[in-house]
């Protein structure tokens, strides 16, 4: 059901594109202000700002004023004749679309995953004997037993190295105020073990198990009256807690030093003996790193200025590591693990016009996952860094998952515009890919569309891509109703994805575009660098340009032509908007505000419920 509920509430925001597509926008009533324009000077240029007055929420005059524009705007919605229809295909069509896997992880012969499965509130960790027949799937925490509500979530899970314990990560009502619990894998039993503020939304949380299974490491924020109440959801720290003790007994481990805003991402080796921490100095994308060994003290391995973005234990008593030094698409390093000095660690995979997402180790190489301007590509190579294949997967396609189970086999899940997730084995020995019964399903089809990716041309000449869904044998007449969203921010990608209710937006006669815009990773470091800071204006005049493209290709006119975007997106918008006011019909902004970046977690890592995507399609 929530999903649904999010489906009808992202209807709203595909509403006012509909009005492209012919339906009539209402005239807007004029809200007079009801205090005078904020003058402020900034470095030597003054400006008058009419709406600072909006900025303090907790003020009766924007309350109302708040209020006014919400009746305004459902009076209008909720009249349109379209909106009754579309809410309940989408409600037939939810009933109809089978469960979810993700964030798997494999522990000696168990896999473990995360299934949502309308009408269900939360999703429930399972696990499974078999994924390629999905035999023996069990329920381990069911989320919506615990709280009947719907309101008790889980955040992130991760198993005991032997799989029969799973710590799981609960927090309640969207808060992501995390307290972390564990569980028996083979009958789902709660321990009393539960350790508090493991967890707030400012920078996530993360744990890891001791080799044994006894306890784990974790991360926690400041204990009430610790530090002032400004700083009680930052200033993570590493801590122990021993299974069957107090958690007043805990053992600091590391993180007094930390930067106030750090975020902290913990991670085991296969045998349990070494323990990583990833600590990322906030959202800007510089990252430490910390090693301890079975016995002594936490060593540093990379520092924030060293710019290595990821780092993964071997299975060879080695760590590999994401470097964009001198590489801004990325190169692998390797150091010996009892010796992880970075001046003498070794190059294994050059940089190429390819960009390095992240990496998964396997018993003899390296599997790579790329992204060459929004789509994904695998490539794997051997442990001294020779190239051997490429895996099979679809085209124009996205990997957004890799575990690698034993040997070299490995598991990834794969998704397109066209098609839903689905999870596949590939075989090296083979070099074939081989289906799971952990496949998505759609109620719809989309035999009839299909994706092209073409470019626009910027104001300084870059090409920004543009990936465009839309049916097939389109006459392009300038009369289609158009769909265009981005994101560009943080260096977050735009890959394909799949969302079968863009099948509503097709039918309606509609075309989709998706822009892979600067300030996005899609070509490296410096494709996110060319769209940050003072070069912000790189995104908007990308974003404008795929419009105009759009417009000047014969899809559409600016009568028929809708943009959408939600966070970082969101902000685009209104900045399209003010610089593009008579380009698009309709503007629709969600939740206009920087989004929290996270690296890729590793798979044997924490395993959490990945955050709404910008999305490229009629939804937030």
């Amino acid at each position: 059901m929530m999903k649904l509920i999010r489906s009808l509430r992202n209807a709203a925001g595909l509403l006012p594109a509909l009005c492209s597509a012919g339906f009539p926008l209402a005239a807007a009533e004029i809200v007079p202000d009801s205090k005078p324009p904020a003058t402020t000077k900034f470095y030597g240029v003054t400006v008058t700002d009419n709406y600072a007055w909006l900025e303090d929420a907790t003020d009766p005059a924007v309350r109302v004023w708040t209020e006014s524009q919400n009746q305004q705007t459902r009076s209008y919605l909720d009249k349109l004749p379209v909106r009754i229809a579309l809410e309940e295909q989408l409600e037939e069509l939810y009933e109809e679309t089978a469960a979810n896997f993700f964030a798997l992880q494999y522990r000696t012969g168990q896999v473990f995953a995360l299934k949502f499965k309308p009408p269900t509130q939360q999703p429930v960790l399972v696990s499974f004997k078999s994924i390629r027949t999905a035999d023996g799937e069990k329920s381990i925490v069911n989320p919506n037993k615990l709280n009947t509500n719907g309101t008790t979530s889980i955040d992130w899970y991760v198993p005991s190295l032997n799989g029969k314990l799973v710590a799981v990560c609960l927090s309640e009502k969207g808060s992501e105020e995390g307290t972390l619990h564990f569980f028996e894998s083979a009958s789902g039993k709660q321990l009393k073990d539960t350790i508090p503020r493991v967890q707030f939304p400012t920078g996530g949380g993360s744990a890891a198990w001791n080799a044994d299974g006894s306890g784990v490491f974790y991360t926690r924020y400041p204990e009430p009256g610790e530090r002032p109440a400004a700083d009680a959801q930052f200033h993570q720290q590493i801590w122990f807690h021993q299974l069957g003790t107090p958690v007043t007994q805990d053992r600091y481990e590391l993180g007094r030093d930390f930067p106030r805003i750090a975020e902290v991402t913990l991670e085991a080796d296969a045998h349990g003996r070494f323990i990583m921490a990833s600590v990322a100095n906030g959202d800007g994308g510089d990252y430490a790193h910390f090693v301890r060994p079975p016995a002594g003290a936490w060593r540093p391995v990379t520092r924030f200025t060293d710019a290595i973005k990821l780092v993964r234990f071997g299975r060879h008593d080695d760590l590999y590591l994401l470097s964009l030094k001198n590489s801004p698409r990325g190169k692998i390093l390797r150091v010996p693990l009892a010796t992880p000095d970075l001046a003498h660690a070794k190059l294994i995979i050059k940089e190429t016009d390819a960009v390095i997402e992240s990496f998964e180790p396997s018993a003899t190489g390296l599997y790579v996952k790329d992204i060459i301007g929004g789509p994904s590509q695998i490539r794997f190579f051997h442990a001294d860094g020779a190239y051997q294949t490429n895996v099979p997967i679809r085209e124009v396609s996205s990997v957004d998952e890799l575990v690698c189970r034993r040997d070299d086999e490995l598991l990834f899940r794969n998704t397109s515009y066209l098609r839903p997730f689905r999870w596949d084995v590939y075989d090296p020995e083979t070099n074939k890919v081989h289906h799971t019964a952990l496949a998505g399903s759609s109620p719809v089809e989309f035999n009839d569309a299909e994706v092209v990716r073409e470019f626009a041309v910027a104001k300084d000449g870059v090409k920004i891509p543009l990936n465009i869904i839309r049916r097939k044998g389109i006459k392009l007449n300038g009369q289609h109703p158009v769909l265009l969203t981005g994101y560009g921010g943080f260096g977050i990608s735009l890959s394909p994805d799949f969302d079968f209710t863009r099948r509503l937006w097709l039918d309606a006669g509609g075309v989709l575009a998706i822009a892979n815009l600067r300030g996005g990773g899609e070509y490296g470091e410096q494709w996110h660098e060319a769209g940050k800071l003072t070069r912000k204006q790189n995104v908007f005049g990308d974003f404008a340009a795929c419009a105009y493209y759009l417009i000047r290709s014969n899809y559409t006119n600016p009568r028929k032509l809708a943009v959408e975007g939600g966070s970082n997106g969101g902000l685009l918008m209104g900045a399209f908007l003010t610089q593009h006011p008579d380009l698009a019909r309709a503007v629709v902004a969600h939740v206009g505000r920087p989004a929290r970046k996270s690296f890729t977690v590793p798979s044997s890592a924490t395993s959490r419920i990945p955050p709404t995507p910008p999305s490229p399609g009629p939804r937030s």
